[in-house]
């Protein structure tokens, strides 16, 4: 949302074959500035790609890496979207599948990005990264994920909480969405409860942006396809065939998936997986929930794999 949106931020959009995707990136001082010109834009354009894509659940949108993100503005050029169904990007009625993602995903990185990217995602997202890095690395330069899991990994449910019969109740489904997602005490405690690891961390700022998100028209139709786990897959079906560069990063307190889950997944392809590293006392979101960590470790790992301006 583009009111909670660092300084410098603004948004853009292109067209996808499921509607449009909005996304954040530098427009404004003090990023898209040219040194010694009196302040005139920069063209951003030349600056290596460094892709944030947000995690699943009712208010989810870019938001989620606006903590991050600013750090690398200097010396890339920062795409952060709201994904389809998401956000402030187009919500069409549908039943949402996985290949909606993997697709518009792709037509995102071909629009936006003359050259192979490095992306940063969490969760479910960060999987679809997997799966779309396996079938066309060629887009890809480095993955670096938060807690990637396809939610069904070793057949194993992770995510869904409610029974299919409820969700897909007539009348039942809209009112779930509105009493856990469009209101504001639950929210925050959702936030608090399952998503970081300290209450505390949690401010008004972020539940005002994700109420924001899932007050959207028609923003329940991609929530509740995830709730329904009709996103979900078992990902360690898949990881062995992965061969970019990637690193993991696991909440030690993530609640849902384990960081023993990351550690097995992970374990199934120690070429590709360069490293996996647990953050201490965070949980599902460490990125928002202790940006600074997370910054840190980005830095020192884009440095290592050489993703340099």
């Amino acid at each position: 949302m583009l009111q909670f949106q660092p300084p410098g931020f603004g948004h853009k959009l292109i067209h996808t074959s499921l509607g449009a995707m909005v996304y954040y990136t530098q427009t404004n001082a003090p990023w898209a500035i040219a040194p010694g010109v009196g302040g005139a834009i920069a063209d951003t354009e030349d600056l290596p790609p460094l892709l944030f894509l947000h995690n699943f659940g009712g208010g989810a949108s870019a938001y989620e890496w606006s903590k991050v993100y600013p750090a690398f503005a200097s010396n890339y050029r920062i795409l952060a979207p709201d994904l389809i169904g998401w956000g402030e990007s187009a919500h069409p009625v549908r039943d949402y599948k996985i290949r909606d993602y993997l697709s518009t995903i792709a037509e995102f990185i071909i629009e936006t990005c003359r050259q192979p990217v490095t992306v940063v995602a969490s969760s479910l997202t960060a999987a679809f990264a997997i799966r779309l890095a396996i079938v066309q690395p060629n887009l890809f330069k480095a993955l670096f994920l938060v807690s990637p899991s396809g939610f069904d990994d070793f057949g194993q449910g992770a995510g869904r909480r409610l029974p299919l019969s409820v969700i897909n109740a007539p009348l039942l489904d809209n009112f779930i969405y509105m009493l856990g997602a469009e209101n504001e005490i639950a929210v925050r405690n959702f936030l608090q409860s399952f998503l970081f690891a300290k209450s505390q961390r949690v401010s008004q700022e972020m539940v005002e942006a994700y109420l924001t998100s899932a007050q959207q028209p028609n923003a329940k139709f991609a929530a509740l396809s995830f709730l329904r786990g009709e996103l979900y897959f078992d990902l360690s079906l898949y990881i062995k065939q992965l061969t970019i560069p990637t690193v993991i990063f696991w909440g030690e307190k993530a609640q849902f998936t384990s960081v023993k889950l990351g550690q097995r997944l992970a374990n199934l392809n120690p070429s590709a997986i360069r490293d996996f590293y647990a953050i201490a006392d965070a949980g599902v979101l460490p990125h928002l929930e202790i940006p600074e960590v997370v910054i840190g470790l980005l830095q020192k790992y884009l440095g290592e794999f050489g993703v340099r301006s």
